[in-house]
């Protein structure tokens, strides 16, 4: 197996984060280390959790906790998506991107989750 940057659901969760980065970049100040902080900590968490497995991806149990992480904090990032359209930090158009680009991760980790041993 290659390097964990090679893996589809990395560069997917990869840039959800910097997109979130970048967007979050537009919100008001006194969000900064509410909303903004949490949902760029959420956001990066499940990259930074896939990498995590993935080194250590010779104990199964290890593995598939991590992806569990993965999920979690891919559900906390979804939450501040709605949270950020509902105070109207950005539009339908920005949530729509963001939430089906999270769907998409959310797709590809549960495929992992599903067939663990295809990357042990």
């Amino acid at each position: 197996m290659g390097r964990v940057q090679d893996l589809f659901a990395y560069r997917k969760g990869f840039a959800l984060a910097m997109a979130i980065f970048k967007t979050t970049k537009q919100f008001p100040k006194e969000e900064q280390y509410s909303m903004t902080d949490q949902i760029r900590r959420s956001s990066r968490s499940v990259v930074v959790n896939l990498t995590e497995a993935y080194r250590r991806r010779r104990t199964l149990k290890y593995f598939e906790a991590k992806l569990n992480d993965c999920e979690t904090e891919l559900g906390e990032t979804q939450t501040w998506i709605e949270f950020a359209k509902a105070c109207e930090y950005i539009t339908e158009q920005v949530y729509d991107k963001l939430y089906n680009d999270a769907e998409e991760v959310a797709r590809l980790l549960n495929m992992m989750a599903k067939n663990p041993r295809k990357f042990m």
